[in-house]
């Protein structure tokens, strides 16, 4: 408890789900976390969020927004910002030869863009870090997995594993690292609401220990690589899965 104290930034999409989780984590942690979401809120049915975390209501695909919003953040702080999460993001559902193009362009500007785009316009706060800066994106299973239905969002996926490695050799000696998180299968009030018991069995089969993660798991990660002994981490994806990515068949 307490590595975070003195660390300040920003979760995107926090209001529910994995991002609710990470904030929390890192604001259990000791750091100010400002939490960006459309909804500016924690959303019905999710648990409060704890002491440290704010939220701010922004939408990530507003660029001017976003820059008045992260300037604002950086001036509370002597001009600086410690981290930026980057897990906000959307998926389209859909047999790939019927996507519509307009679908598409949305999956890959969220997901990507953003992405992107956030980590510009935090990139002359999170440089004057006293902590070093850290940038952290969700990235996924299906950056390194083809799941059906879904191609958009496998494809926005493995972008931003590439967009993680080219940051952190690019920003390498601009005291910022960059690193990724790819979440298995985690319990979760969505999961619970879409999943029947035979799709569950055929997931369970397919994640070598056999059960669900838990999303404060991923809250922990994401602290251990912001903090104090995540310094000389950077360009990496981890896998939070269960083995998913490992077991063959």
């Amino acid at each position: 408890m307490g590595e975070l104290t003195g660390y300040a930034g920003i979760v995107t999409g926090g209001s529910s789900g994995i991002g609710l989780d990470i904030a929390n984590m890192l604001a259990f942690q000791g750091a100010t976390v400002y939490i960006i979401s459309r909804t500016g809120k924690v959303k019905d049915g999710f648990p409060d969020s704890v002491a440290g975390t704010i939220h701010i209501k922004g939408d990530i695909n507003d660029k001017a927004a976003m820059t008045k919003i992260i300037a604002e953040l950086a001036d509370k702080h002597e001009g600086h910002l410690d981290f930026l999460v980057n897990n906000a993001g959307t998926t389209y559902k859909c047999v790939a030869q019927e996507v519509p193009e307009e679908e598409f362009d949305r999956v890959l500007d969220t997901n990507v863009k953003c992405v992107f785009t956030m980590s510009q316009l935090c990139y002359p706060y999170l440089k004057k870090s006293p902590f070093k800066g850290r940038i952290i994106n969700i990235s996924s299973m299906s950056a390194h997995l083809g799941f059906s239905l879904v191609v958009p969002y496998c494809t926005s996926k493995a972008a931003v594993c590439g967009l993680t490695r080219g940051l952190a050799i690019e920003w390498a000696n601009d005291n910022i690292c960059v690193n990724s998180i790819a979440p298995g299968w985690f319990h979760s009030k969505m999961l619970d609401e879409v999943m029947d018991d035979k799709r569950r069995q055929q997931i369970l089969n397919r994640i070598p220990v056999h059960d669900f993660g838990d999303t404060k798991d991923l809250g922990a990660m994401a602290a251990f690589l912001i903090g104090p002994h995540g310094k000389y981490i950077t360009g990496q994806d981890y896998a939070l899965d269960g083995g998913a990515l490992a077991f063959g068949y």
